[in-house]
């Protein structure tokens, strides 16, 4: 068995296909307009990692991003250089990134990560350690 993709929801759908190509650097695979009664569906990759980036359906707004949830909390990806992903983000005009003590980069146990916040809501991490 093997991971092949995660579904995020958007109100912000935009905002997040730009986040999700253009700063995280994933490939739009396929966009799929008015599907099932959503908007869009688009499908998303990155060394054979999908996102299902995915409009709700009807006109009804979807309730917002609640970190304190039962299931998915964020997203992580591990990164060589944690310095150098992070600047880059930086210097592709994204900055939403969430600090703890004042910091955008801490450590954690062997290694460092720090954490952005996708226009939906999504928390995505990045880290320099695999474990």
């Amino acid at each position: 068995m093997m991971m092949h993709h995660v579904c995020i929801q958007t109100n912000r759908y935009g905002e997040s296909l730009d986040f999700y190509t253009r700063v995280l650097g994933f490939s739009l695979t396929k966009e799929t307009p008015g599907f099932h009664e959503r908007a869009y569906n688009t499908w998303l990759e990155m060394n054979g990692f999908f996102i299902e980036l995915q409009t709700g359906k009807g006109e009804a707004p979807l309730a917002p991003y609640e970190k304190n949830r039962e299931g998915i909390v964020h997203l992580c990806f591990y990164v060589e250089d944690i310095r150098w992903t992070y600047e880059q983000i930086r210097e592709l005009g994204y900055d939403d990134f969430k600090l703890k003590n004042g910091k955008a980069i801490y450590r954690v146990e062997d290694g460092f990560l720090f954490k952005v916040k996708a226009p939906e809501g999504t928390e995505i991490e990045f880290r320099d350690q695999m474990i």
